[in-house]
């Protein structure tokens, strides 16, 4: 079978009109990095629903990596997610999901273990990024809003089923379009030309690496 990359970003949503996220999965659907087919997935931000469309694509594709895309507004580098927590809470950010829904302290998955690890090689992800000259950093917060929810849920699956499957989460900053409305003003960005050339550098990366590298992966700030 030939091997294959899901590559999956979520939709606009909240007060983000344009998802660098859904732009970059359109992006590199049908392109080829490291001799695997790249498959570009655009999800609903739904809670629940997300989880689902993802299970599916996976039952479907038979990928050997999902890396999921999502916005982070306010971080001003591509960011690798280490670990997503079993805690919705979209009030904190006055948020609710795109069909209404508002989630207050209440698990993805009920009984479900308080944390997964990300199962991609996030040290040699950043390193390949920052060598294509890309900004880019760990971060162990992935928040409690609909990209964590997806992340706990999808590593929660692949645990489940005992799959084969390495998983995990790339966090975007704002598109200049989207930094520059009045309410965001400040807020940093990324074009999304090389926020794409991130992922495709973190891809590459997941490919070349069964296993992550042990050098350490130096950071300024605690995101």
């Amino acid at each position: 079978m030939a091997r294959r990359i899901l590559v999956t970003g979520f939709e606009a949503f909240g007060n983000t009109p344009v998802n660098p996220a859904e732009l970059v999965a359109r992006r590199l659907d049908g392109t080829e990095i490291g001799g695997a087919a790249v498959v570009g997935r655009v999800l609903p931000n739904s809670f629940f629903v997300c989880i689902d469309a993802v299970r599916a694509a996976i039952g479907e594709l038979r990928p050997e990596a999902v890396v999921m895309l999502g916005e982070y507004g306010g971080r001003a580098m591509v960011t690798v997610e280490r670990l997503a927590q079993n805690l919705n809470d979209s009030t904190r950010y006055g948020l609710r999901d795109n069909e209404g829904l508002a989630l207050q302290g209440e698990p993805t998955v009920p009984g479900g273990p308080a944390a997964y690890y990300a199962t991609l090689p996030v040290r040699a992800m950043v390193r390949a990024m920052r060598e294509a000259g890309i900004p880019a950093d760990i971060s162990d917060a992935a928040g409690t809003f609909c990209c964590n929810h997806l992340l706990y849920g999808t590593l929660h699956h692949c645990a489940v089923e005992s799959l084969a499957l390495r998983a995990g989460w790339i966090h975007l900053p704002h598109l200049p379009e989207v930094a520059a409305r009045e309410e965001n003003l400040g807020a940093p960005s990324m074009a999304l030309e090389t926020a794409a050339a991130g992922v495709e550098a973190g891809i590459a990366a997941i490919l070349a690496h069964p296993t992550d590298i042990a050098e350490p992966s130096a950071s300024r700030l605690q995101i």
